[in-house]
């Protein structure tokens, strides 16, 4: 009687990894973590994770990298005291302006 409970649960866990294939998704779904970071990663991932878990991994990732970079190149400079645009002082010669 156990065997047979056995090589019945065998053949169920069997069956769920050979139908659990990877449906291939178009490589398109980069654009919405592109175009929209973090927003647009999260929307693809929840999409397309069923069918290509490895992609969709992937498009996160790219949304949080990409929402982090400006973060890194402004944000910081500027809350430890680098400045990235020089002061604009008062003109060379008095009476000067700039157009």
């Amino acid at each position: 009687m156990s065997s047979k409970i056995l090589k019945i649960s065998f053949k169920l866990v069997a069956d769920y990894y050979t139908t659990m294939q990877v449906k291939r998704r178009s490589s398109f779904w980069f654009l919405l973590p592109i175009l929209f970071n973090v927003i647009g990663g999260v929307i693809a991932f929840f999409v397309i994770r069923e069918d290509d878990p490895k992609k969709a991994r992937n498009c996160l990732l790219l949304g949080i990298v990409l929402a982090v970079i400006p973060l890194l190149l402004f944000v910081v400079p500027i809350l430890i005291g680098i400045s990235l645009f020089p002061h604009m002082g008062s003109p060379v010669m008095p009476g000067m302006h700039y157009v």
